[in-house]
């Protein structure tokens, strides 16, 4: 009888258009901590200083919100990206994956060396800043050097509008342009593989019962259960960096 893993193995084998949808499990092994978790970062804030309306109505809560969001970017920065992000890449370069979805705003699949144009960011990035007013949008060292001369609240140097990390809080709009991708990427893969989500933060969550519903084939890799096993090809419960390595040492044995 076939391991899980050698299933998953076979079943990338015999796929033509892969999609993966990348969750906050895949970056943990990576040292990024999940912020909702027990003792991390968002234990130390008050969420209601964090969401939208608070950033846009109150300038208290946007200097709660600069701080919080320096407190996990800086250690983001640091980071490197780990057998997970490597095997994704190396399934694009065999022509495997198709598109990354992903979850996370680390910039780790891009540096792991997945193209950026397969990559959809559905929560936004923490490596760029954006105008609220005028749309421009800055690297985000730019406005962490402002920061660190002083500034509390930056504000855009051509219209003087707000400045924002260029992520998705909580109560903003989701981007209209990947949220609209992500769903048409799932309706036409022939395998979709989640990798570390724990699905339940939507509209994510929505995508690979998208994808199931549509004829793809569903693989879940996560360490927790999922609101989806039930409708899962394949269910792993170990590290993602731990099974995708071990996929593709069957994958290369293959070749």
């Amino acid at each position: 009888m076939k391991t899980e893993i050698e299933q998953l193995a076979k079943q990338i084998l015999n796929s033509r258009r892969i999609v993966v949808l990348t969750g906050a499990g895949i970056s943990t092994e990576s040292g990024i901590s999940d912020f909702r978790s027990p003792g991390g970062v968002w234990d130390r804030y008050d969420p209601n200083d964090l969401n939208f309306q608070s950033f846009l109505s109150s300038e208290r809560s946007r200097k709660i919100y600069w701080k919080f969001h320096r407190d996990f970017y800086l250690p983001m920065k640091q980071s490197e990206p780990n057998d997970a992000h490597y095997g994704l890449a190396e399934l694009e370069s065999m022509g495997k994956c198709h598109h990354i979805i992903t979850q996370n705003v680390d910039n780790l699949h891009q540096r792991a060396g997945s193209s950026p144009e397969k990559i959809i960011e559905l929560h936004g990035t923490a490596f760029k800043v954006g105008c609220l007013e005028c749309g421009v949008q800055f690297d985000r060292d730019e406005i962490e050097k402002r920061l660190d001369n002083g500034e509390e609240v930056p504000r855009c140097p051509y219209c003087e509008g707000l400045l924002k990390p260029a992520t998705i809080s909580f109560g903003q709009a989701m981007p209209e342009a990947e949220t609209r991708k992500s769903f048409d990427m799932a309706r036409v893969c022939d395998l979709f593989i989640v990798l570390g989500s724990s699905l339940v933060v939507y509209p994510a969550a929505s995508l690979p019962l998208e994808a199931v519903n549509n004829g793809a084939r569903l693989a879940i890799i996560n360490l927790t259960s999922t609101p989806y096993d039930d409708n899962a090809d394949i269910l792993i419960r170990k590290k993602c960096g731990e099974v995708m390595r071990s996929v593709l040492e069957l994958l290369k044995s293959k070749n």
